[in-house]
This record gives C-alpha cells, sequence and structure tokens, in this order.
C-alpha cells in the first residue's frame, strides 16, 4: 500500500523533472519509510540533483505521505 502511495506521488512530480530533461525512478520502499529512488537523464547529473532530491522530492513525499521518513538517492 505504500508503495503504491509512493509511486503516485512521484508521478505527480515527474513533469517539473522531465520539463527539465530528467526523470526520477522509484526502486524501493522500507519497512521504516526509507525511499530509494534514482535520479536520470539531466537530473543525473545535475550539481543540484541533491538538492532536488532532498528539498524537492522527500520534502513533497514527506508532505503528502506522513509514512516516509527519509529519500534516497542511489
Amino acid at each position: 500500500m505504500l508503495e503504491e502511495k509512493v509511486k503516485s506521488v512521484l508521478d505527480s512530480v515527474r513533469p517539473s523533472l522531465q520539463a527539465d530533461g530528467g526523470d526520477v525512478e522509484f526502486v524501493s520502499v522500507s519497512e521504516d519509510g526509507k525511499v530509494s529512488v534514482k535520479l536520470v537523464g539531466a537530473c543525473g547529473h545535475c550539481p543540484m540533483a541533491t538538492m532536488t532530491l532532498k528539498n524537492g522530492i522527500e520534502n513533497y513525499l514527506k508532505k503528502e505521505i506522513p509514512e516516509v521518513t527519509a529519500v534516497v538517492g542511489v
């Protein structure tokens, strides 16, 4: 259930990333709420990737899904 929620929220974030030539791929979510994702395309090599991951994707996921505790890039 948590995995489906995360995927749905990531789908709503995806257009913003795609507009800049990048994307985000869901990898996994642990029982303790840690979400693993992979930034691809332009986002995968962008110097701002960490900021996008933490200040953008992580904050949005935590806001929309309180069970999410962290987001990490793989």
